[in-house]
């Protein structure tokens, strides 16, 4: 059954493959265009560097109306990601747009790694570190990069 959000992902999927972002790679399940997993790479030069983040995005119907619900496999020490791994991200809630496909999604994960937003924490721990201990929040963040690499 081919309904508009499906139409709209196999578009997306098409974007992502033809024109990948850089660090950012994603794809839907076997059999399910409506359940991705993708991959962040850390951004070069950043504590996140080398870095290997994995993410699952569950799609709706109301696709591109509705935002998808993205959440982190991996696990992740950031001001605005939930020890359950969902994030905080202004795009994926009150600011969502259907202009937004699935490269633009990642990509604005991608650059929250490096620029987290302290004020809207949802780890008041990783943001209370990072506005207070600079040098420590970046400890933690190379421990989570290392896990990245051996953790499946």
């Amino acid at each position: 059954m081919s309904t508009p959000a499906r139409k709209r992902l196999m578009r997306d999927f098409k974007r992502l493959q033809q024109d990948p972002p850089a660090g950012i790679s994603g794809a839907p399940q076997d059999n399910n265009i409506m359940l991705w997993n993708a991959v962040i790479f850390g951004p070069d030069d950043t504590p996140w560097d080398g870095g290997t983040f994995k993410l699952t995005l569950q799609f709706s119907e109301d696709y591109p109306n509705k935002p998808p619900f993205v959440r982190f496999v991996s696990r992740m020490f950031h001001p605005n990601i939930y020890a359950d791994g969902s994030i905080c991200l202004d795009i994926l809630q009150n600011q969502w747009s259907p202009i937004y496909d699935v490269a633009a999604i990642l990509t604005s994960i991608q650059s929250l790694l490096c620029d987290p937003n302290p004020n809207s924490p949802a780890n008041s721990e990783a943001a209370r570190m990072f506005s207070e201990n600079k040098r420590e929040y970046n400890r933690r963040v190379r421990e989570i990069v290392e896990q990245s690499w051996t953790a499946d």
